[in-house]
């Protein structure tokens, strides 16, 4: 295998997940995303959607969404707890909570960004709406807001168990934190289980 890395939240999730799960030596070749190479070849051959992480596989084809890649790499890891679940309602659960927090959170969080201080690195890579931008970061507020009190209680997002769910939303916050979407303090829940993700020696990779 081979993992194409770079810069940024993406990338950070599934060396996160990696170092969570005990997966080393899986070689790496970094794209340098701020010099527009993951935008043309040859690394459209390789994923032409131009984003990064990617991952290929010993049989040469690639994997290049971050949850396709921590969910494959969750299912061969020899050992150890898995980060997606033991049981069927487990694994339905990670991926709920996931699925919320990427949607809900993460999408207007990340649109916010390219759309505002992004905008000049992302104008010609995207279509960007900047007049939407101060509302996108608006919704990503709101719902970090709604999930601290649904996390009331709980060391993690899905209970007892550290998850995808939690390394998704811990990477991503943290790059919200440089891009002046800062968590808020008010949000005294998430703001402990930040703190207490930021601990964890995976959260320096």
């Amino acid at each position: 295998m081979l993992l194409f890395d770079s810069i940024g939240p993406n990338p950070k999730v599934v060396r996160m997940f990696m170092a969570e799960r005990g997966i080393s030596g899986i070689p790496v070749q970094t794209v340098d995303l701020m010099r527009g190479e993951n935008r043309r070849e040859p690394y459209l051959s390789k994923n032409p959607t131009g984003q990064l992480p990617a991952l290929q596989l010993d049989d040469g084809s690639y994997l290049t969404e971050i949850t396709a890649i921590c969910e494959y790499l969750d299912e061969i890891a020899s050992a150890g707890p898995s980060l997606i679940g033991a049981t069927p309602q487990e694994r339905a659960e990670t991926r709920m909570w996931t699925r919320r927090i990427d949607l809900g959170i993460i999408e207007p969080l990340t649109a916010g960004f390219r759309y505002a201080e992004g905008l000049k690195l992302f104008s010609n890579r995207m279509r960007c709406i900047p007049q939407a931008a101060d509302d996108l970061k608006a919704i990503a507020r709101e719902k970090l807001a709604w999930l601290d009190g649904q996390i009331a209680g709980r060391p993690f997002i899905c209970g007892e168990r550290l998850t995808l769910a939690d390394i998704l939303l811990f990477a991503f916050l943290q790059f919200a934190g440089t891009v002046r979407q800062p968590l808020d303090p008010a949000n005294s829940n998430l703001t402990a289980w930040y703190d207490r993700m930021a601990t964890r020696p995976s959260a320096a990779v």
